[in-house]
């Protein structure tokens, strides 16, 4: 089979190594090169560096709306578009190109979180499972006909990056028994019950904010672990909290949230607006990530301190 692939970060350029495995890629397609690193040099996106390896025919576009990009797709008389992750909106010209249609690897249990941050969003909500679906793309946010789904358990310390590392498994082994099945797999039609959408998330509403409920702050830290990071304030410079876990320690209402209730080398327990949690990896500004053990040795954080104060 002919194959387009469209995607830009590790979780599509593993599915494409898969598809390339299988099938014809005659194209990929990733977005231009960005910057980034400390120095911001252009960056080759994972897809990028995956088709190199491959030596895979690829463009770059800035968007899919330009005639002379759709009429080079038309020209590649493929079969099937997979996307996965590409960061670029599809025009229904594009759409309409292969011969079945566009495929989409979506991170989510479709219709629930559809949008941009499925795996953070479902961790963020307390899901206890999560999964992919192979979806029909239509000119809808992720509202099209789902040809496949596998589910995964989300489990107490799973981060954003453990359920990501999960999914993109998932991901590639589904699409690639969807194509093998290509005509005659069965699409079935989304609920429009319990539809909810994974909004893309800010720095800012990473911050911390001590007077929500441990259990929500512990859900927030693991699923913007590795991005954008939770973070909190300390002595007017930026601490990120990679890693947190409920504990039985209560305040009782006696020390005001954000509060240090015990640093040792057990973690750092902060009090919150309901209940407590103990922090077991974090980074200082300018630092590198550390347990709390290693953090605590190298500052002289201690019990009483406030955390959040700018």
């Amino acid at each position: 089979m002919k194959v387009i692939f469209a995607g830009t970060p590790p979780f599509a350029a593993h599915a494409l190594h898969a598809v390339a495995k299988e099938h014809e890629v005659v194209c990929v397609l990733t977005q231009p090169d960005r910057p980034g690193g400390r120095g911001m040099k252009l960056t080759p996106s994972a897809v990028k560096a995956a088709a190199q390896q491959l030596n895979l025919p690829m463009m770059q576009p800035e968007t899919l709306k330009d005639a002379y990009i759709q009429a080079a797709l038309r020209d590649l008389k493929a079969d099937v578009m997979v996307v996965a992750a590409y960061g670029l909106l599809l025009p229904q010209a594009v759409l309409d190109i292969p011969r079945y249609g566009c495929l989409n690897i979506h991170a989510s249990l479709l219709p629930r979180w559809r949008g941009a941050a499925p795996i953070q969003r479902a961790i963020e909500a307390g899901d206890s499972e999560t999964g992919v679906c192979i979806m029909q793309m239509d000119a809808g946010l992720d509202t099209g006909d789902v040809l496949r789904r596998s589910s995964c358990a989300i489990t107490p310390d799973d981060t954003a990056q453990s359920v990501h590392d999960k999914l993109m498994l998932l991901g590639a082994q589904d699409i690639v028994a969807v194509l093998q099945q290509l005509p005659d797999v069965q699409a079935v039609r989304q609920t429009e019950q319990g539809i909810t959408y994974a909004k893309k998330i800010t720095k800012d509403e990473a911050r911390i904010d001590w007077n929500q409920a441990a259990a929500q702050l512990v859900r927030k830290i693991l699923a913007f672990n590795p991005v954008p990071g939770a973070w909190t304030m300390r002595r007017g410079q930026t601490l990120k909290i990679w890693r947190a876990t409920l504990v039985d320690e209560h305040n009782d209402n006696a020390a005001k949230a954000g509060t240090v209730l015990r640093a040792d080398a057990d973690g750092i327990v902060v009090a919150t607006a309901a209940g407590s949690l103990c922090i077991t990896e974090l980074q200082a500004a300018g630092g590198k990530r550390l347990s709390a053990q290693a953090f605590l040795s190298g500052n002289d954080l201690s019990v009483g301190e406030v955390l959040g104060a700018v």
